[in-house]
């Protein structure tokens, strides 16, 4: 496998690590809000977003068709990327970033319809699909708590 496609898909190897490869993807991903993402303008995270995105349909297609698994467990750049939207468009701070991973993990793992449905496409497009969905879920679900509770 070639060591590039591998080092994206597992979002940094995060996902070799033991135990929940997709909570520690997305913890990886909360700590990129917090330190880097969460410093950028809006045009820079969307171009940020979309690259991370074409990145992992690409590594993920490429390390789940070498493991001949549709949807393996060290892939974890769908996790990076959902939490990426999860914090697009609301303020970060230790709050809203533990809510916001927390939020996201759950709509990940229960994956409420339609996001199902989505991981039924193949390979890479169906890995990075649910977890797309999921982070707009958990942003939009993060921004009204924003507007409502002042946080």
């Amino acid at each position: 496998m070639d060591k590039i496609y591998k080092f994206l898909a597992t979002a940094a190897y995060t996902g070799l690590l033991p135990r929940m490869p997709g909570t520690w993807g997305s913890i990886f991903g909360a700590l990129f809000v917090y330190f880097v993402f969460s410093k950028f303008s809006l045009s820079l995270k969307i171009i940020l977003i979309l690259l991370f995105t074409l990145l992992g349909i690409i590594s993920s297609y490429k390390v789940s068709k070498n493991l001949n698994n549709k949807d393996p467990d060290i892939v974890v750049i769908d996790e990076f990327v959902g939490i990426l939207l999860t914090f697009l468009f609301v303020p970060v701070n230790l709050e809203s970033l533990v809510l916001g991973t927390i939020l996201f993990r759950i709509i990940d793992i229960l994956k409420p319809f339609p996001l199902k449905k989505l991981e039924k496409y193949p390979y890479g497009i169906g890995i990075m699909l649910d977890d797309i969905a999921a982070g707009l879920i958990s942003g939009l679900i993060l921004y009204g708590l924003f507007k409502f509770f002042n946080f």
